[in-house]
């Protein structure tokens, strides 16, 4: 059996190439929430946190252990839900510092409770992260959305959103929240601020 690859099987969720409207099924996580400005060390802390235990159950095989429904797959991008604390919301500029969060891992279907424990265990012997103990496993749905694909800075987000919004204009759809999700397709490590993708979503409500 091929490696389940969400780049390949997944496009319409991962890969829009326009504002796009979708029903986003439940789906399993791994979450941690935070709030302040993402550019500092405890966002990485988070960050980290969410993929030494995604990769753990990836490679729990290697371990001679293969949970039941396991299959190969590759490991699902960084997803994040963002708002604004309630002092943010009364300023006339947006202030990174007031930014309130909840980041998120996409699961597979075989992944469990126990399993996500039992890894959870295994990892904080090897890791130190004090964010560890913060993660939890969660299913979600994110149901009825518009979404579309951001290229470029995070900054020029603004932009993208007016096309979404213009989207519903046209489609007979309203914006129901002022959340919106994120999908970083590409690594800010390794990719220049111009080039960045990523996947901007708010949920609609039809008219």
């Amino acid at each position: 059996m091929s490696k389940f690859e969400w780049r390949k099987e997944l496009k319409d969720i991962y890969l829009p190439k326009k504002p796009t409207k979708i029903d986003v099924p439940s789906m399993k996580y791994f979450t941690i929430e935070g709030r302040g400005n993402p550019n500092n060390e405890q966002f990485n802390e988070y960050v980290e946190a969410l993929y030494s235990l995604s990769y753990g159950i990836r490679m729990l095989p290697k371990k001679g252990i293969t949970p039941e429904g396991y299959f190969e797959y590759t490991v699902f991008p960084l997803e994040g839900v963002w708002d604004l604390d309630e002092v943010g919301r009364t300023l006339d500029y947006l202030s990174k510092d007031h930014f309130v969060y909840k980041l998120m891992i996409r699961q597979p279907d075989f992944v469990t409770e126990d399993l996500f424990h039992n890894v959870l265990e295994s990892v904080k012997q090897k890791k130190s992260n004090r964010q560890l103990d913060n993660v939890k496993f969660e299913t979600l749905i994110d149901g009825l959305c518009v979404q579309t694909m951001h290229i470029g800075s995070y900054d020029d987000e603004p932009a993208t959103f007016a096309l979404m919004e213009q989207y519903c204009d046209q489609n007979n759809l309203k914006r129901i929240e002022k959340t919106h999700k994120e999908i970083y397709i590409s690594d800010p490590r390794r990719t220049s601020p111009e080039k960045l993708k990523t996947v901007l979503r708010f949920k609609v409500a039809e008219l």
